[in-house]
């Protein structure tokens, strides 16, 4: 069985409420049909039901009057909404007719659903930008207990089974933060270990990345992992977390046994965490195209509830997986 296969079954096993605000997009009503006839998740649609039924009957779909549609021009849970939102941001200066016309947005409306509790997760992006789709849930849904960054991971599936969990590693972040401070580092690698978890399926063993291995070389960006390393573990106590680490020394038994005697990670990481966002997305798209590894994601880490952003080149495929994705990561939630 391959990973998405089993992602697939463990969401089939105990399927969520998964929210596309994106309903009237083509590829994202295909993706719905798909995933209501195989139980993936619950889904919920937003749009105005005539509409999406004229599209499923166009299209040949059999299974959307199974979905939730909720139409955001007659929204029965409109006043609750307006009201919670208000509550969060009132103080910012949101008034009621103000949040009323937020709510005709299907990306506000979808984020304040999942705040509100009637979804547990959400996906979209197939038709919006990532920083459309990222602000209403940083506004709403917000971001975990202790983690104030959003970060982007990458399952990588090697044909070479002798890294990481049988050829299986999660890179971290590859898709958000720039140049994140050694607190946001240490975030993210707390934020990362629960993917592994979730998503994955395996117990993390954490490398934060760097230049140097224990010392080996001095300077203010080999500082950063550092001290990232020792705020991770004072967060995470129960996560295997070692660094500065150089990727050969991460990777590599017989080198990490001489650079770094005696680490718990070291030669036996299956979880890379890396200094910023410019070495992480080079190296997921290296190994991506010249070790011929699968890289699915990016899944979006750190926020309070599963909200995933799709790339707007998707495939219906790709929705499929993401929404199973995320039923995965509110499981674990």
């Amino acid at each position: 069985m391959s990973f998405i296969e089993k992602v697939r079954a463990k969401a089939a096993a105990a399927p969520k409420r998964i929210v596309l605000p994106e309903a009237t997009e083509k590829r994202t009503l295909q993706a719905a049909d798909i995933i209501i006839g195989e139980a993936l998740a619950e889904v919920i649609l937003i749009g105005n039901p005539t509409t999406l039924f004229a599209m499923a009957e166009e299209l040949g779909l059999q299974n959307i009057s199974r979905a939730t549609i909720v139409d955001p021009a007659n929204n029965p849970r409109k006043d609750a909404y307006v009201e919670l939102m208000v509550a969060l941001r009132g103080k910012k200066g949101l008034t009621p007719e103000a949040a009323e016309k937020l709510l005709l947005d299907p990306l506000y409306l979808g984020a304040v659903m999942v705040k509100a509790g009637d979804a547990d997760g959400e996906v979209a992006g197939a038709d919006n930008a990532t920083g459309d789709v990222l602000r209403p849930a940083l506004q709403y849904v917000k971001t975990l207990p202790g983690i104030s960054v959003v970060s982007g991971a990458f399952v990588m599936i090697s044909p070479d089974k002798s890294f990481g969990e049988d050829g299986m590693m999660v890179f971290a972040d590859c898709a958000v933060m720039p140049n994140p401070t050694a607190a946001e580092l240490a975030q993210i690698a707390v934020a990362t270990a629960g993917t592994a978890r979730s998503i994955a399926g395996f117990e993390p063993r954490i490398a934060m990345l760097s230049f140097s291995t224990k010392g080996s070389a001095k300077h203010e960006m080999v500082d950063k992992v550092v001290e990232a390393t020792r705020l991770a573990q004072e967060m995470a106590p129960d996560v295997m977390i070692d660094g500065e680490l150089q990727a050969d020394a991460a990777l590599v038994e017989s080198v990490g046994q001489k650079k770094a005697p005696g680490s718990p990670v070291a030669g036996k990481a299956n979880t890379l965490v890396f200094p910023t966002l410019e070495v992480g997305n080079i190296a997921y798209k290296l190994v991506q195209r010249i070790a011929h590894a699968e890289a699915i994601g990016p899944v979006l880490q750190g926020m309070a509830a599963p909200i995933n952003d799709l790339s707007r080149g998707c495939s219906v495929e790709d929705i499929v997986n993401l929404v199973a994705i995320t039923v995965c990561q509110a499981q674990a939630k």
